[in-house]
């Protein structure tokens, strides 16, 4: 009998795609699905004459498989991956190795790793990024869980994964229990950030310079020959591009409405546990929910009508304006983004190789940009960075888009155009760069109305101190603690 090197289990289109992926590199792959209609389709079918096996039961699907068997589950995250678990816990035996690629969410990545570590079997918990074209000729992977479990998988793994710099595979290693989960988790937040930042300078140019979707197709064209080259960028132009079948451009047809799966939204509320301002990425998962109040906004816009004066300056300035804007407020995405995957790695004790992780984002991922490279140097030259904004290329290169960006930012206030996401990034460069904050007074405002202390500048850091502001209220302090 024919043994496979690894089992699939759901054949959606991301799951179908990575089987396809796996058998071109030369492995057996053994496939099960919930529904055995599923199986037969895609067996007489995509399959038909390749070394894929179809399974009708997981008891089946065990017995294809060599040992130490492997099976990766393609499967809704949340409830269907705890129940696959359950039913693999039933079949599989001590020492196997079962692998969630879906989005599940990270603690409860962690939590099962402990589980499935309970019962004597491996766990791995990858995120699998570039789609459904990724999948098939190549994604970036970012696996954590068990470590005992890498060794096994990763001939398999860094076979079908994406190749830069001629062959490096990019998946490798994350750490422990959900830290794979968790930097799939921030590379889409990260995505969220930088596709609502092109939305920005979009809107900047079809609203405010009144560019049509050929002539803004050019400039995104344009940008992808420089720094800002990028599958996003270029995906923009392409998008521009594409005509309806009437002729004219079908991006002004669709709705303005944004769908979102919640990985933006875990990434923001991880933020707010570490305490990292990760504004850009938030406001971008804001954007996306107000974007869906399509009705009201439709009601709002009557009330509050605004018309955009024909634009009379110097538009390819201003163009030069909005690319500038455009990356620097992408810097900004990526420090913020960083500065959460090491404040998490504090936590959580994962030892995350930055330079590694921006190796894996330079190839199949949604994400994946030139850009990418120079975060790798940046990590390269100082691996314990604590901002990329402290690196001396990209401290340097923000430098000389600062004026552009402030000035585009202020047009898009003074014209009426939202653009959340280079306000935010704008915002959090100044904060970051300004020695004093106005924090001092907020501190005096929380003592005043609930004794919660403050430190002085004039006294060593740690030592709190709490003033009688009113004279009613005693020396009595409250716990000093961060909420």
């Amino acid at each position: 009998m024919i043994q496979a090197d690894i089992g699939l289990i759901g054949l959606a289109v991301m799951g179908e795609n990575l089987v396809m992926n796996m058998e071109s590199k030369g492995f057996t792959v053994a496939v099960y699905n919930r529904t055995a209609e599923k199986v037969d389709a895609f067996i007489n079918g995509r399959a038909r004459g390749k070394n894929i096996i179809g399974c009708q039961s997981l008891e089946e699907l065990r017995d294809t498989l060599a040992k130490p068997r492997k099976v990766m589950m393609m499967v809704k995250a949340g409830q269907p991956v705890d129940e696959c678990i359950e039913k693999l816990l039933d079949v599989l035996e001590p020492g196997d190795v079962i692998i969630d690629g879906g989005n599940s969410h990270f603690p409860d990545t962690a939590h099962r790793t402990a589980y499935v570590e309970s019962q004597g079997l491996l766990y791995i918990g990858t995120g699998v990024s570039g789609g459904e074209e990724g999948a098939l000729k190549g994604p970036s992977m970012m696996p954590g869980g068990s470590p005992a479990a890498w060794e096994i998988v990763k001939p398999i793994f860094q076979a079908i994964c994406a190749k830069v710099d001629g062959g490096i595979p990019c998946c490798e290693w994350v750490g422990e229990n959900g830290a794979g989960h968790f930097v799939k988790m921030v590379h889409n937040g990260i995505e969220y950030g930088d596709m609502q930042l092109i939305c920005e300078a979009y809107q900047l140019m079809r609203d405010w310079l009144g560019l049509d979707a050929r002539e803004m197709a050019a400039v995104f064209g344009a940008w992808n020959e420089g720094p800002l080259s990028s599958y996003l960028i270029e995906i923009t132009r392409d998008i521009l591009y594409f005509a309806d079948t009437d002729g004219t451009p079908i991006v002004d047809k669709i709705l303005d409405a944004a769908g979102q799966k919640g990985t933006g939204k875990w990434t923001g509320m991880a933020a707010l546990e570490e305490g990292v301002p990760l504004t850009l990425i938030g406001e971008a998962v804001f954007a996306r929910c107000l974007s869906a109040l399509k009705e009201e906004r439709v009601a709002a816009g009557k009330i509050f009508p605004r018309q955009f004066a024909n634009f009379a300056g110097d538009k390819r300035r201003m163009i030069d304006g909005i690319r500038d804007a455009l990356y620097a407020s992408k810097i900004i995405s990526y420090a913020q983004g960083y500065a959460l995957m090491s404040a998490a790695a504090k936590t959580y004790g994962w030892n995350l190789n930055y330079g590694g992780i921006a190796l894996m984002w330079r190839g199949g991922c949604i994400i994946r940009s030139v850009f990418l490279g120079k975060i790798k140097e940046a990590y390269d030259r100082e691996p314990a960075l604590a901002n990329l904004l402290l690196d001396p290329y990209f401290s340097e290169t923000i430098r000389s888009l600062v004026p552009k960006w402030r000035q585009i930012v202020a047009n898009a206030a003074l014209n009426g155009i939202p653009a959340p996401a280079f306000s935010a990034a704008l915002s959090y460069f100044d904060g970051y760069t300004t020695a004093n904050l106005p924090a001092n007074l907020l501190q005096a405002q929380r003592d005043y109305f609930g004794a919660h202390t403050y430190e002085r500048l004039d006294e060593p850091r740690g030592q709190f101190f709490h003033t009688n502001w009113t004279g009613e209220g005693g020396d009595t302090a409250a716990s000093t603690y961060n909420a």
